[in-house]
């Protein structure tokens, strides 16, 4: 069974649709076609339910889909460590990070390419869920996510540093208290992260704690689209120490610290926890136990 096959398959499923999984493969539509067929055909099953376009998977197509992309990776695993024997690490990197943790995830990103000049890295925004989902669906060679609420499974992971929270507010906007306690949060109008980002629950999870209860005006799911919100000066925000950070020198900007929660929000790199471990995730481990964070940064 030729691996490009089932790269046509994964590619069909992924992009939902014959003519993008055909660019995202640089094949024309018809050779994926064919290619499907002929996969169709090896297995003596059909995999793609048809209807004019790109219709989903039959049954036996859902159940082949983990053993493709172990396949996949398996074999693209093969190729790297075969390529690296006796020469440097190649190929891309797939990086998801979670917003909270973009600026660290650039020193990452900048210490990776110092060791591994021909690594191309690729880097993503999700959440810290879609990171685990996708590192055990092969998508992703590492993840920059929480490691402490809602623990990742079957993870291997190294602290980087742990987030504290800011208060952050324009200038000439809203009054705000010079040192707010969690109950003035409570009665401030706010912009936040929605919550189905990681950060907003561990925040509500910690006001819960207190019998206090966060009701934003407004949500969002980056932190410049509430930064572009704040900057109207109607609204504050709650944001990661390290995002207040890339706000200093600006003049419209005030960083207010708050009160520390008690409990340490680690953020750190992981791997899926699998034998053996490919060279790109080895390759990412290596470089976060060396990484040296700069001042402003801290693990608890």
């Amino acid at each position: 069974m030729q691996t490009r096959l089932v790269e046509y398959f994964l590619a069909l499923h992924r992009e939902r649709h014959f003519g993008r999984a055909a660019a995202s493969c640089n094949v024309s539509q018809p050779t994926l076609s064919a290619g499907i067929a002929t996969l169709e055909g090896q297995l003596g099953k059909r995999l793609i339910v048809r209807d004019r376009k790109y219709a989903g998977l039959t049954p036996e197509g859902e159940a082949i889909l983990p053993w493709a992309r172990q396949l996949i990776a398996a074999a693209d695993a093969l190729e790297q460590v075969a390529g690296t024997a006796h020469g440097p690490l190649k190929g891309e990197l797939r990086l998801g990070a979670i917003p909270a943790s973009m600026p660290a995830t650039g020193f990452l990103v900048e210490a990776i390419r110092a060791r591994f000049p021909d690594l191309n890295v690729q880097v993503r925004a999700l959440t810290s869920r879609q990171i685990e989902r996708e590192l055990a669906a092969f998508e992703l060679d590492a993840g920059v996510t929480y490691l402490d609420f809602e623990p990742p499974a079957h993870a291997l992971a190294v602290p980087l540093y742990s987030e504290r929270s800011r208060l952050v507010s324009a200038k000439d906007g809203i009054a705000v208290p010079d040192r707010p306690d969690w109950h003035d949060l409570a009665r401030l109008p706010l912009c936040l992260l929605h919550q189905g980002m990681q950060n907003r629950r561990i925040l509500d999870a910690h006001l819960a704690a207190l019998g206090l209860a966060l009701r934003p005006i407004v949500t969002a799911d980056s932190y410049i689209a509430l930064l572009a919100i704040v900057r109207q000066g109607h609204l504050c925000s709650i944001m990661p120490d390290n995002h207040a950070l890339l706000l200093q020198g600006l003049d419209w900007a005030r960083i207010t610290p708050l009160p520390e929660t008690g409990e340490a929000n680690r953020i750190g790199v992981i791997v899926s926890d699998r034998t053996p471990m490919g060279p790109l995730a080895q390759s990412v481990l290596a470089v976060a136990r060396e990484l040296r964070l700069p001042q402003g940064y801290h693990l608890s």
